[in-house]
């Protein structure tokens, strides 16, 4: 889901005030050998066209875990194409850094921070051998119940579409195609949405305009329905508005499974992904190959399993609320059976629509120079420290600082000298959040919080309490039993039996298992006293499944063939690997005091690893002991760092008992400060009871490093919130009640996005409601003063602000001057505008008593509106006035162009 193109390259280094540094990549030129292109095409039979535009099967042996595989024609030298997950990162079979998650990212508001987090997505695709990075996603944050929503940019389009440009520049600039997604109307769960035109230009199309300006290869078309046909089969957004009024020359692909009709490719559809799916593949039941030109012979496939179906989506830890049954009946199902088979014989499809859906894949094949030997499909080492660099920057960046009551924050030498930090993402740092589509991480790069404030100020005294304890202990070999004897039976898959007195064959204990380990275990579990009990299944390196009295109660989420890494990851089922590395099936379960019958299955995940498994748990007695204990430390200590996150689930409300543990601790010590690690706004009934509110995002693996460094000041805060963080739930647009068209249920099935344009801090302005921190929004350690606007039109139609900026404080920081554009005092009748709305936005570093004057342009399609009447960008008349400031609730200056 991408935008325009080279020739505009050099102007949009311009229409923000961007860095030199990060215009400098070598994006590949918009152009190809269109000769060369023609000559290949008519050397080719159909079925090789075909294998330009429909997925296929890779060879087991060179098969990397990766979401798709592209044939190409070997005959013709045209070479197959990997493409692979994100955001963030890259996700194959073999464990890669997790960088910061996209909100983090979208927080900087640095156009160098996005493009450099391209450039480390690049450089990890070339190392992993994957060609077409499946990213960045630029949708818009506009229902807080999305269950992508954490995946996306923030709620603005403007941000959206410079930051996802960036990136986009930085990724491509290493050699490797991006792919923007999910073009369009993908902003919310439902799969039946309508937009209105004016809308629909300029909020959901328009990052993707963006994307194209930048040069992205390609676009992946979403899942949904928009105003009638699929986003995959419509006319008018694939057809009218990307190639007509946009101008894209790259390919369009599907996301995985969105092809209902083979008719799509007649609706602008270039290719079906996955295609060809393997036959033990859980999606063989799930996905129809529509682009099929060959008669299949063999049986039905496999039947659909929805045990297999649910443990790659995840279940719920024992913190979030136990959720329903996979929903499959929500998932689009195909109507339309035709292949292309049959519609090549109808005449339905002709080979000169096939045809130029291949010449789109072989142009940016060829103008990314794989004819020529630039591909890269062999594993080399990745560029640790050089990609850990950026994730660390990046993570500093992104740090934003919603509340400093009596500059609590940096901490003082007294702090120091007497500290608790509170939480189990104190201990560890909360790298990813949550598994999803994103590079997995490497946790021997995982350093957290706590070890790194002890690391960076050696003489602190500081103690930790973990409360809530994900890793747990071992189940004891005193309540483990199997036909009255002691210890679980094994039985491996040639009939060998043997008994283990506890399940604990980790690295750890020096007792891993060998590879493709095949083996249950049996059993009774005693258990002690009636409660509610958190059993963790923790593997690396094999998939494992536990149940409990026959019932399945957990597995780990890697199933071969489901295109997410197919191996077992760390941090795949908890967002937290184990403290030793392992990946943790951690579910909550009632037990009664008795005997319990217990069986684990492990099998080979592919990786040929070691099989280490362990079966761990909190007892409640255990768990009640833990949460004591923080608040024993808590009181005796001069100063109070509590560690909160969440996964997204649920919406807007921290899991567990987190908000009570705040409340506790600030009850207890005066002196409580929180750090968030979350990726949108949650409740915060605690904040007037707390001094200071830090939010680190989901950071990355260098996360606890950025962390500590911002808590010890010697990171100063300049992270703005890419977001309107609201006071409750029900005062964002997609989630008034009194809109229930708005939600992802809709109205008879319809979700229609009646908000129009006023999304995000446009409705809280529209409406006069109040945020609890406005978008935009962020504190520093320094203070920042603003003077001498100016603003002037451009010849182009765009404008020119200058803003005097100056650091009054003591310390070093980044300012982001935001400007806003006013809506028109005149509104054309029919057509909707918001009362301001971002147009220019910059990051600078000033020393103290340092100031500077910035320029910052503007883009004459940001005073435009599009015309429902004409189907055309219209100025309208009359002046505008331009303010600026550091949030959108902030406006200190403004300015007036005629």
């Amino acid at each position: 889901m991408r935008l325009e193109r080279i020739r505009l390259f050099a102007s949009v280094c311009f229409m923000v005030a961007v860095p030199i540094a990060s215009c400098a990549q070598a994006v590949p030129a918009e152009k190809a050998n269109e000769a060369r292109i023609d000559r290949l095409l008519h050397q080719m039979t159909l079925e090789e066209k075909m294998n330009l535009i429909r997925g296929g099967v890779e060879p087991e042996s060179e098969y990397q875990g990766q979401a798709g595989y592209l044939p190409g024609v070997p005959r013709l030298h045209i070479p197959s194409l990997r493409f692979a997950d994100g955001p963030p990162g890259v996700l194959t079979r073999v464990p890669s850094q997790a960088e910061t998650a996209t909100m983090g990212v979208a927080a900087t508001f640095s156009l160098h921070d996005a493009e450099q987090n391209g450039v480390v997505i690049g450089r990890e695709a070339r190392s992993l051998g994957i060609d077409v990075v499946l990213q960045p996603f630029i949708n818009i944050d506009r229902d807080l119940t999305f269950a992508r929503g954490y995946n996306t940019l923030g709620e603005d389009p403007f941000l959206t579409g410079k930051m996802g440009a960036a990136e986009i520049r930085g990724a491509q600039s290493q050699g490797v195609m991006a792919q923007a997604k999910h073009y369009v109307g993908y902003d919310t769960d439902s799969y039946n949405v309508f937009i209105d035109q004016q809308t629909l230009h300029e909020v959901y199309v328009a990052p993707f305009e963006e994307a194209v300006r930048a040069g992205v290869s390609s676009i992946m078309c979403s899942y949904n329905r928009l105003n009638g046909p699929f986003a995959c089969g419509n006319d008018d957004t694939l057809k009218t508005i990307l190639r007509g009024q946009i101008g894209f020359r790259g390919f369009v692909t599907s996301d995985w499974g969105a092809v209902h009709s083979v008719q799509f490719i007649n609706h602008g559809l270039d290719m079906e992904m996955p295609g060809e799916v393997p036959a033990d593949s859980p999606f063989a039941a799930f996905m129809h190959t529509f682009f099929r030109t060959a008669t299949v012979e063999g049986g039905a496939p496999r039947a659909l399993n929805a045990d297999d179906l649910a443990g790659i989506l995840g279940g719920a830890i024992p913190e979030e609320p136990r959720k329903a049954g996979l929903d499959l009946g929500a998932f689009p199902r195909d109507a339309d059976p035709k292949t292309m088979n049959e519609s090549l014989k109808d005449g339905s499809i002709t080979e000169a629509t096939i045809t130029q859906a291949a010449r789109r894949v072989l142009y940016e094949i060829d103008r990314f120079g794989y004819l020529d030997g630039k591909q890269k499909h062999n594993v080399t080492p990745q560029d640790i420290e050089a990609n850990a660099a950026v994730i660390e920057k990046t993570a500093e960046d992104a740090a934003v600082l919603l509340k400093n009551d009596d500059h609590t924050l940096p901490l003082k030498p007294e702090d120091l000298a007497d500290l608790v930090l509170i939480g189990p993402t104190a201990g560890q740092v909360a790298a990813i959040g949550t598994f999803g589509e994103r590079s997995p991480g490497l946790p021997e790069r995982q350093v957290g919080p706590l070890a790194a404030l002890q690391k960076l100020a050696p003489n602190a005294k500081i103690v930790y309490a973990v409360d809530d304890d994900m890793t747990g202990t071992p189940v004891p070999a005193s309540l483990l039993s199997h036909d009255g004897q002691p210890g679980l039976l094994r039985t491996e898959t040639n009939g060998k039996k043997s008994v283990d007195p506890v399940l604990d064959f980790t690295q750890t204990n020096h007792s891993a298992l060998p590879p493709n380990s095949a083996i249950t275990w049996t059993g009774e579990l005693a258990v002690p006293a009636d409660g509610d009990y958190w059993l963790y299944l923790q593997a690396i390196g094999t998939r494992g499944r536990l149940l409990i009295d026959g019932k399945e109660l957990g597995r780990t989420g890697a199933t071969k063939g489901t295109v997410h890494g197919d191996i077992q990851h760390s941090s795949q089922d908890n967002g937290l690997p184990t403290t030793d590395g392992l990946d943790n099936v951690r579910r909550a379960i009632q037990l009664t005091r008795g005997s319990h019958k217990l069986s684990v299955e492990i099998s080979g995940d592919t990786s040929q690893a070691p099989a280490q498994i362990r079966l761990n748990w909190m007892t409640p007695t255990a768990r009640q002991t833990n949460h004591l204990a923080a608040l024993t430390a808590a009181r005796s200590a001069r100063t109070a760092v509590v560690f909160l996150w969440t996964r997204d689930k649920p919406s807007f409300i921290l899991p567990g008992e987190q908000n009570r543990l705040v409340e506790e601790i600030a009850a207890v010590n005066p002196n409580t400060i929180v750090v968030l690690n979350t990726s949108q706004a949650i409740a915060m009934p605690w904040l007037p009871k707390v001094k200071a509110v830090l939010e680190m995002w989901w950071p990355g693996d260098e996360g606890g490093w950025a962390t500590a460094k911002t808590l010890l000041g010697q990171n100063n805060p300049a992270g703005r919130l890419p977001f309107t963080w609201a006071k409750q739930l029900s005062d964002y647009p997609a989630t008034d009640p009194a809109h229930p068209e708005r939600s992802a249920k809709g109205v008879d099935g319809k979700t229609t996005f009646s908000e129009g344009v006023l999304v995000g801090y446009r409705w809280f302005d529209d409406r006069k409601i109040d945020p609890l921190f406005a978008f935009g929004e962020g504190l520093s350690y320094t203070h920042f003063e603003y003077s001498d606007m100016k603003a002037t039109r451009s010849p182009d139609g765009g404008a020119t602000v200058s803003i005097r900026i100056k650091n009054t404080g003591r310390v070093a920081g980044d300012e982001v001057p935001q400007v806003y554009l006013e809506a028109p005092e005149k509104r054309p009748a029919g057509v909707q505008f918001a009362e301001r709305k971002l147009v220019a936005f910059d990051r600078l570093t000033l020393q103290p008593n340092e100031s500077k004057e910035v320029t910052l342009r503007i883009e004459p399609r940001q005073f435009q509106y599009w015309s429902t009447s004409t189907n055309a960008w219209v100025l309208p008349t009359g002046s505008r006035t331009l303010k600026a400031g550091s949030s959108s609730r902030d406006l200190k200056l403004e300015a007036t162009v005629n």
